[in-house]
């Protein structure tokens, strides 16, 4: 769900101002990084690694720990000399207020690198958007002129980037539109369940998404990086840095966890490929013409 969701995948933050009065001038107002109104303050735990997670939105991260983001945290924790530790809220409009802003926890472990809402680390990581077909059904493509992809239903995430460069080629014909915000009655793997059935022919998925369950399909798929399209159309930016956001104060805090994304990159990069994530390299500034890592 992940500009998520995309990334779907921005964070549905919600800021609220204060409620002004000019007759009682003096009534106090609740800073958002100080907890919600009724709610006992947490202390905070110099030795705790404390993350905002999802309980159930993998492969991203669940209550089991068994996402790849979770294994990302208990590495970071323990080299850090760390424990681990988690506080839960469903990744839909509200998770950032209701977690890091509410002093709940104190790490998102994934957010786009542009995300303005919060102290973000360098990226450690870069994905993008997907096309995903059955293997048994010859079809070849590999960018939205491929003559394939007009001959089947697309599954695709309605008001996602790839929604406009499918408009542009004239394909919307052949689209099923799906939830920006999934319905919490469905697995996270949805879209790739309907491709594996039959109810849609390819996919236009979020590439952690649509990597991790293509990777657990009893079928073969096929995953196709989709080329980016932000020079064409900048809504149709199909591919993002990945970063990690603290709260915008807690700059020691990020500067500490940088180091080891610097140190332990390498480790990453083998647990997303693990889970099968697509990863490409970051690409500085993440502007349009620039290559990757500033050449």
């Amino acid at each position: 769900m992940l500009k998520n969701l995309m990334m779907c995948m921005l964070l549905g933050a919600v800021v609220i101002s204060p409620r002004v009065f000019a007759e009682e001038p003096d009534i106090p107002t609740l800073n958002p990084d100080e907890g919600r109104i009724g709610e006992i303050r947490r202390v905070i735990d110099p030795t705790e690694f404390k993350v905002c997670a999802d309980p159930d939105n993998m492969p991203y991260s669940n209550s089991k720990q068994e996402g790849f983001e979770d294994k990302i945290a208990a590495l970071i924790a323990q080299d850090l000399g760390k424990k681990l530790s988690y506080a839960y809220a469903y990744y839909r409009q509200g998770f950032l207020r209701n977690t890091l802003n509410a002093n709940r926890c104190d790490v998102i472990m994934s957010t786009t690198s542009d995300n303005d809402s919060m102290l973000t680390s360098k990226p450690y990581y870069r994905s993008g958007h997907v096309f995903v077909y059955r293997k048994d059904s010859g079809y070849n493509i590999t960018d939205w002129d491929s003559p394939d992809l007009r001959k089947g239903v697309i599954g695709i995430i309605g008001e996602s980037p790839a929604t406009r460069p499918l408009a542009d080629h004239d394909l919307m014909g052949n689209a099923r539109p799906y939830r920006m915000q999934r319905d919490l009655n469905l697995p996270p793997s949805f879209l790739i369940d309907d491709l594996v059935k039959g109810d849609i022919d390819i996919a236009i998925a979020w590439g952690p998404i649509a990597g991790y369950y293509a990777k657990q399909a009893k079928i073969p798929l096929v995953v196709v990086p989709i080329p980016e399209y932000e020079e064409t159309n900048a809504h149709g930016k199909e591919n993002w840095n990945i970063s990690l956001g603290v709260r915008k104060r807690d700059k020691e805090r990020l500067a500490a966890i940088q180091e080891v994304l610097d140190r332990r990159q390498a480790d990453i990069l083998k647990i997303l490929d693990d889970y099968g994530i697509p990863h490409t390299p970051v690409v500085d500034g993440d502007r349009v013409g620039k290559k990757p890592n500033g050449k």
